[in-house]
């Protein structure tokens, strides 16, 4: 495929969605008609006990509606506009202290208010971000429940959700979800600015909570609130606000289409937004973990020239080359920035992307541009450390440092789906290693000491 098609086809985003339902009237949503779902994976049924993975407890009102709904429906769940044929409880994954290991506890299966949706959680990708703050090294608000990385099914629209909405996301449609989850109202949303979004580093990011305040989660034993990092997609069930969703088609598989969240979300807001890559562009990235990795692949299909992977792990240099890298450089046995030049006829890359946090690779990053360049700096470090730079070089030379958070929900996540579903970005191989849900601490110790290449995801499922 050509480089115009390709381009062509990444800025367009997807094709629309048939809807499977559709609301005559806003009065028929407050009556919260019954939706019969019938919903079968593959060739598996969606059972009351595969909901959750083990035998839950209901109260006698909630055992009474369950136990009419399933003498509706052999075939599949019946799903309620406010959550009948839900179970009871739910498992989640608590980070409680620095240093200490998840626990899954009991939940209250949480609820969605308007404008959000409760998603069963199928998947959800192990991402630094969350060992960050496990460590201790970027604060936040404790107990959480922490994962931002998912997908999953929706089983149920907030109180007076808008009908479009609730069209655009039918109970028992796929979804992939993104970590920064737009309110879709403030000054940056207003702007197409989703991943400044006022609201998610207010509330979330600074509080731990949604848009109102609150958090979603209570302790199934005691009532206790347990804060939420983004939709705290370790979980069972997950409420995102609808603005953080996309459709996910049947044609991609929930396990590997979980790092498009997070993973390919933040290469793409880099490559797309802060780099601006374009065809023919020299382009190096330093870290290549599932972020890095995924820059690499964004930096393909853009059309960039020379693509140099940067890392210490032979292994991890390997793979960089099925991802799109054109040159590998291990930084224990080389100068990176001299090699990097040396590729380059001495000039350097128009694009440097730094995917690790640390202030050595930061300094590298912002050294490997050539003048007029572009070092962008997408990996996040320990509460207040610094970066340094040449000042003179940074003026004279007329270098551009640009931070990068991530991508923009409501448009650029629409691409991604799109881009894995016509094989331009592979998932298959960016998705490294499989935990279970009762796993999910070792799937972080793992993290942790190196021992992932690309990305794991915990199935949930």
């Amino acid at each position: 495929m050509g480089i115009s098609p390709i381009l062509n086809l990444i800025r367009g985003g997807s094709a629309a969605k048939r809807l499977l339902f559709a609301s005559s009237s806003s009065s028929s949503l407050a009556a919260a008609a019954y939706v019969n779902v019938g919903i079968v994976l593959g060739s598996r049924s969606l059972s009351s006990s595969s909901l959750v993975g083990h035998t839950t407890t209901t109260d006698n009102n909630q055992n009474h509606n369950h136990h009419n709904h399933n003498q509706n429906s052999r075939n599949g769940r019946w799903y309620h506009s406010a959550g009948a044929g839900l179970p009871s409880y739910m498992r989640a994954a608590v980070f409680r202290e620095p240093n200490k290991p998840l626990a899954l506890e009991e939940f209250h299966i949480p609820r969605p208010k308007s404008g959000e949706l409760l998603i069963k959680t199928k998947a959800c990708g192990v991402c630094h971000s969350d060992l960050h703050v496990m460590k201790g090294e970027i604060p936040f608000s404790t107990p959480c429940v922490v994962g931002h990385e998912i997908t999953g099914e929706v089983v149920e629209h907030g109180p007076l959700t808008d009908t479009k909405i609730a069209e655009r996301f039918p109970i028992g449609c796929h979804v992939v979800g993104a970590f920064i989850m737009p309110c879709g109202n403030c000054s940056f949303c207003s702007k197409g600015h989703d991943d400044l979004c006022e609201d998610f580093f207010a509330y979330n990011r600074a509080k731990g909570t949604l848009y109102d305040g609150e958090t979603r989660l209570f302790l199934r034993s005691s009532g206790q609130p347990i804060f939420m990092y983004s939709m705290g997609g370790l979980a069972e069930f997950c409420v995102v606000p609808a603005h953080g969703l996309t459709i996910l088609p049947d044609s991609l598989p929930y396990t590997e289409s979980a790092i498009l969240g997070c993973a390919v979300f933040t290469a793409y807001g880099a490559m797309a937004h802060a780099a601006e890559v374009r065809p023919g562009d020299s382009v190096a990235v330093i870290g290549i973990g599932g972020v890095g990795s995924s820059c690499l692949q964004i930096a393909r299909a853009f059309g960039a020239s020379d693509i140099i992977a940067v890392d210490v792990h032979d292994e991890k240099l390997q793979k960089a080359k099925i991802f799109g890298a054109t040159h590998a450089i291990n930084a224990l046995k080389e100068d990176a920035v001299e090699k990097i030049r040396e590729i380059t006829g001495g000039k350097g890359v128009d694009i440097a992307v730094e995917a690790l946090g640390k202030p050595k690779t930061f300094l590298q990053c912002f050294e490997s541009v050539k003048d007029g360049g572009k070092a962008v700096m997408i990996g996040l470090s320990q509460a207040g450390a610094v970066g340094e730079v040449d000042i003179n070089r940074l003026v004279r030379r007329k270098i551009k440092v640009i931070g990068s958070y991530g991508g923009r929900a409501r448009q650029d996540l629409p691409k991604l789906v799109r881009l894995a579903e016509t094989g331009i970005f592979n998932l298959k191989d960016a998705v490294s290693r499989r935990y279970k849900f009762e796993e999910v601490d070792r799937a972080f110790q793992d993290l942790n000491q190196g021992a992932i290449v690309g990305r794991a995801v915990v199935e949930i499922m």
